[in-house]
């Protein structure tokens, strides 16, 4: 059973730095795209950053410059750091892999961040 599972959320004043780790199954990690989302109360889930397998990384506008996706294959984890983190980062944050092969994504549970003011 494939299994995503985060770790690292938590309650940070504005400015501070959390990081999020997501760790994948073996086999999984290994064919994905690796990603991070987040959703803030009502509104809808969208992407944060993602990683390909050849290490391709792409951001949303909204952290680009502040946040910095990596993977490391000896441990099969994507961690997401966040730096100069602001209170409209506070969201619940989830992990995705999406295989290459189009087969179906995978999810994680999901983390929270909160960023006060």
């Amino acid at each position: 059973q494939v299994q995503l599972v985060e770790s690292g959320g938590g309650l940070v004043q504005a400015g501070g730095s959390l990081t999020l780790s997501c760790a994948a199954s073996r086999i999984i990690f290994g064919m994905s795209t690796l990603g991070w989302y987040r959703q803030a109360p009502g509104k809808q889930r969208e992407l944060v950053a993602h990683i390909t397998t050849s290490y391709v990384t792409t951001y949303a506008g909204s952290v680009k410059g502040r946040f910095t996706i990596s993977r490391d294959s000896t441990k099969n984890t994507v961690t997401l750091r966040m730096n100069s983190l602001q209170p409209e980062d506070t969201a619940v944050y989830y992990c995705k892999a999406s295989p290459n092969d189009g087969s179906d994504s995978y999810w994680g549970q999901g983390t929270q961040v909160t960023v006060s003011s």
